[in-house]
């Protein structure tokens, strides 16, 4: 039987499987990528894969919130066009 990882969604602040949602990373050269991988070394934040979830991060700016960064604007497009 498979173990079930559990992680928290930065926006809804709920706890869900970790398939259904995205990692973005902040990696030690201070790069934002999204790991599809979950094994990218760095400060991970996840999202659930849900366009309006997204947007409503996009607009709340939970993402540089949580990676404390300026700017994660392309980051939130990259994540609506894997979801399309």
């Amino acid at each position: 039987m498979e173990k079930i990882i559990l992680r928290t969604c930065a926006y809804l602040r709920e706890l869900k499987n970790r398939q259904t949602m995205f990692r973005v990373v902040k990696t030690p050269n201070h790069e934002i990528k999204i790991d599809l991988t979950y094994a990218l070394q760095g400060r991970g934040v996840y999202l659930t894969k849900d366009k309006e979830i997204i947007l409503q991060a996009k607009k709340r700016h939970t993402l540089e919130k949580s990676l404390k960064v300026v700017d994660c604007q392309n980051i939130y497009d990259e994540l609506i066009k894997l979801l399309d």
